[in-house]
C-alpha cells in the first residue's frame, strides 16, 4: 500500500542524503564552511517540511509501504528496503527532523569560531546522521533497522569524537562505540535468531504472524531478550549507561541531537514498534521494567552530585529513558512512546539552553556561573520552561507523558518499580532546579549538592567577563531563534496535552496527578531552600548522605568495573595473543629459518672445489642408488 505519507517521509529520507552526498564528494565547497553549512541546513529545512506533510498526510489506521527488493535469492526475495509510513512513524520522523534542522542552525552560532573545512566536516556528520535516524525510523525490516542502527553509532563516533584533538573527546567517542557495539552485538544474535524462527525480516509481515499466534514460542523469549540488549546499549540502560555521560565531550549540539529525538531514543523506538513481539513474551517485559525502574533511580542520583551542566543533562537523559523503557515493560509501550516525544522537545531545548550558557561563560562548570539570569534574559527563560517540563510541573510538555509513565506502571501492577519512579520524579525536580538556581539566580555558584560539599568561594561576573574580554550576553540570533522555538513547543504541547487529553490504555487514579505534582514542587522547594533561600546547611545535608555522595562521586565504581573488565580480559587476552605471536609464531618461524640457514653453511662446505672429492661423492652416491635398488625396490 502507499499514499502521500509514504512519499513525503521517502522524499524526507532522501534529503539528508542529498546534502550528505554533496558535501562528502564535492570536497572544495565543504571546505568553504559556512556556505556547505546553509546548504545542509536548507536540505534539513525541506526534509521537515517534508516529515510534516507526511504527518499531516498519513489516515488514523493507515499504513503506507514502498518498498524496493533487495537481496534476491533465485525466486525469492531475502529483503527489501524502503518506508514504512504509519502514525508512529511518521510522528517520530517529524520530530527527528525538527531537532536535526534546529540544532544544525543552532549550530552556526555555536562553531563559529571553527575554521572552514571543521565546519563543513561537522555538516557532512550531521547530514549523515539525520539520514541514518531517518532510515532507523522508517524502516520495514529489521534488516534496514540494524543498517541505520550502525550508521547511527558511526556518526555519533564522528561527532562526539569532533574535537578529535582533545584526548579526552578521543577516548569518549572509543568508549561510546565499544558500549553500544556490546548491546549491538545481542542486536545481530536476536535478528538472526527471529529471521530463522520466523522466516522472514519483515515487520508487517512478522506482526501479522504474531498476531495470529503463528510464531512458535519455544525460544522467543531468548530471541527478545537478545534484541532488548541492543536497545539497553543504545538507549543507555543499566549496566551499558556508561558511555553516554562521556559523550559530552563531543559540541554542545551535537548532545542536543543524540540526547534528544535521536540515538538513545533509538533502543525505546524499537522496542515500541515491536511491541506486539515482546507482548508474546512477558518474562522479558518484566526484566525491562525492572531494569529500566533501577536505571532511572540510579542515574537520577548520579546526576544531583554532578557539576558540570552537561553531564547533569546527559544523567536525566539517562534516567528519563529508564522512565520510557519502565512503561513498555509495564505493557504499555504507547506511554513510553508518547514521554519520548515529548522528552525529545524539551530536552533539546535544555541542551541548547545549556550550550548558551556555555557559550556565554566559556565553561560547562556550575560553579563558573551564577546570576545569568540578568545578563541572559531570554536563556533564563526558555532554560527555565524546559526544567518545569521535565520537573513534570501541568501546563508543560513533560507533565502528562510522566504521568502516563506513572499510571502505566500501576496499572501493570508494578509496585515497586512505581515507588521508585516516584522517588526518582522529586530527584528529577530537584537536580533540575538545582542547575537553575546555581545558574541562573543565584547570587554566587555554590555548585555542590546537598550530596556534595559546598564551595562557599564567590564567583562574580566581573571576574569571568575580565577573564574572556567580553561581557555575559543572550546568543546570537541562529542560537535564539532555536530555542525559542522548542520553548513554544514545550509549553503548547502541555497546553495541548492539557485541554485536548490523549486517549489512554488505562484510567489513572485520581490521587496520581496531585501526587505527581506534589512530589515534584517538594523536589523544587528542597532546592529552592539549599540553593537560592539557604535555609538549609548543605554541608550538614551531604554529611547526612555521606556514604551514598562517596558512591555516586566515584559514579557505584561501575566504570573502574568495566575498566577493569577491559584491562583484565581484553588487554590481558591480546597479551596473550601477542606473547603467542612472537613465541610461538614467530618463533617456530625463526627456528626454521635459522635451521635451514645453518644447514645451508653446513652443506656450502661441500664445495671444496677438489675434482677427486666430487669423485668420491659421485661413487658414493652411486653406492647407495644400488643399495637402495636391491634391498628396497627388491
Amino acid at each position: 500500500m502507499m499514499n502521500d505519507a509514504g512519499l513525503f517521509a521517502l522524499v524526507s529520507l532522501l534529503l539528508p542524503a542529498l546534502s550528505f552526498l554533496v558535501l562528502a564528494v564535492v570536497y572544495p565547497f565543504r571546505r568553504l564552511g559556512r556556505p556547505a553549512a546553509w546548504f545542509s541546513i536548507a536540505c534539513a529545512a525541506g526534509s521537515l517540511a517534508a516529515a510534516a506533510l507526511a504527518w499531516d498526510a498519513h489516515a488514523d489506521g493507515d499504513v503506507s509501504r514502498l518498498l524496493w527488493a533487495w537481496l534476491p535469492t533465485g525466486g525469492e526475495v531475502l529483503a527489501t528496503v524502503g518506508v514504512l509510513a504509519d502514525a508512529q512513524s511518521t510522528v517520530m520522523l517529524t520530530l527527528v527532523a525538527l531537532v536535526a534542522f534546529l540544532v544544525q542552525l543552532y549550530s552556526i552560532g555555536y562553531l563559529s569560531d571553527e575554521s572552514p573545512p571543521a565546519l563543513g566536516r561537522y555538516y557532512v556528520y550531521q547530514s549523515l546522521f539525520a539520514f541514518s535516524m531517518m532510515g532507523l525510523v522508517l524502516a520495514p525490516n529489521f534488516l534496514q533497522l540494524f543498517i541505520c542502527w550502525e550508521l547511527v553509532g558511526l556518526c555519533s563516533y564522528l561527532l562526539i569524537g569532533f574535537w578529535y584533538q582533545r584526548p579526552s573527546a578521543a577516548r569518549a567517542a572509543v568508549k561510546a562505540f565499544w558500549i553500544t557495539k556490546a548491546g549491538d552485538v545481542g542486536l545481530l544474535i536476536g535478528i538472526v535468531l527471529l529471521w530463522r524462527h520466523t522466516g522472514t525480516f519483515d515487520f508487517f509481515e512478522m506482526r501479522g504472524l504474531a498476531e495470529s499466534g503463528a510464531i512458535p514460542l519455544a525460544g522467543l523469549s531468548l530471541i527478545t531478550f537478545f534484541i532488548y540488549l541492543g536497545a539497553v546499549g543504545k538507549s543507555a540502560q543499566f549496566p551499558l549507561h556508561i558511555w553516554l555521560p562521556d559523550a559530552m565531550e563531543g559540541p554542545t549540539p551535537v548532545s542536543a541531537l543524540i540526547h534528544a529525538a535521536t540515538m538513545v531514543t533509538a533502543g525505546v523506538y524499537m522496542l515500541v514498534r515491536t511491541e506486539w513481539l515482546f507482548a508474546l513474551t512477558p518474562d522479558v517485559l518484566l526484566i525491562v521494567a525492572f531494569v529500566g525502574a533501577f536505571t532511572a533511580l540510579l542515574a537520577a542520583v548520579l546526576a544531583c552530585v554532578q557539576d558540570d551542566i552537561k553531564r547533569v543533562l546527559a544523567y536525566s537523559t539517562v534516567s528519563q529513558l529508564g522512565y520510557m523503557m519502565t512503561a513498555i515493560g509495564a505493557g504499555y509501550a504507547a506511554a513510553g512512546f508518547l514521554h519520548l516525544l515529548t522528552h525529545g522537545v524539551f530536552k533539546a531545548l535544555l541542551f541548547l539552553g545549556a550550550g548558551a550558557l556555555i557559550h556565554a561563560v566559556h565553561s560547562n562548570d556550575l560553579k563558573d556561573m551564577g546570576g545569568l539570569a540578568r545578563r541572559m534574559p531570554q536563556t533564563a527563560i526558555v532554560f527555565v520552561i524546559g526544567t518545569l517540563s521535565l520537573a513534570g510541573i501541568p501546563f508543560f510538555a513533560g507533565f502528562l507523558s510522566k504521568e502516563g509513565i506513572l499510571g502505566a506502571t500501576l496499572a501493570g501492577g508494578l509496585m515497586a518499580p512505581f515507588a521508585v519512579l516516584m522517588l526518582v520524579a522529586f530527584l528529577t525536580a530537584f537536580y533540575m532546579f538545582r542547575v537553575v538556581f546555581l545558574a541562573l539566580f543565584a547570587s554566587r555558584a555554590m555548585h555542590a549538592s546537598p550530596l556534595q560539599p559546598a564551595d562557599a568561594s564567590p564567583i562574580h561576573h566581573d571576574a569571568v567577563e575580565a577573564t574572556h574580554g567580553s561581557p555575559v550576553h543572550d546568543p546570537p540570533a541562529t542560537m535564539v531563534l532555536p530555542l525559542w522555538i522548542l520553548a513554544i513547543g514545550s509549553v503548547g504541547i502541555g497546553l495541548y496535552f492539557t485541554f485536548v487529553h490523549p486517549e489512554e490504555e488505562f484510567v489513572n487514579p485520581g490521587w496520581l496527578m496531585p501526587a505527581a505534582v506534589v512530589t515534584a514542587v517538594a523536589g523544587i522547594a528542597l532546592a529552592w531552600m539549599a540553593y537560592q533561600k539557604r535555609s538549609i546547611d548543605a554541608a550538614g545535608l551531604a554529611n547526612a548522605f555521606a556514604p551514598i555522595r562517596t558512591a555516586a562521586l566515584r559514579r557505584f565504581w561501575l566504570d573502574d568495573l568495566f575498566e577493569g573488565i577491559y584491562n583484565l580480559v581484553f588487554l590481558g587476552f591480546s597479551k596473550l595473543v601477542g606473547w603467542i605471536d612472537r613465541y610461538l609464531v614467530d618463533g617456530v618461524l625463526n627456528a626454521l629459518s635459522a635451521w635451514t640457514l645453518t644447514a645451508g653453511d653446513d652443506v656450502r662446505t661441500i664445495q671444496s672445489g677438489k675434482a677427486q672429492d666430487y669423485v668420491y661423492g659421485v661413487a658414493v652416491g652411486l653406492l647407495v642408488l644400488l643399495l637402495w635398488a636391491r634391498w628396497v625396490l627388491a
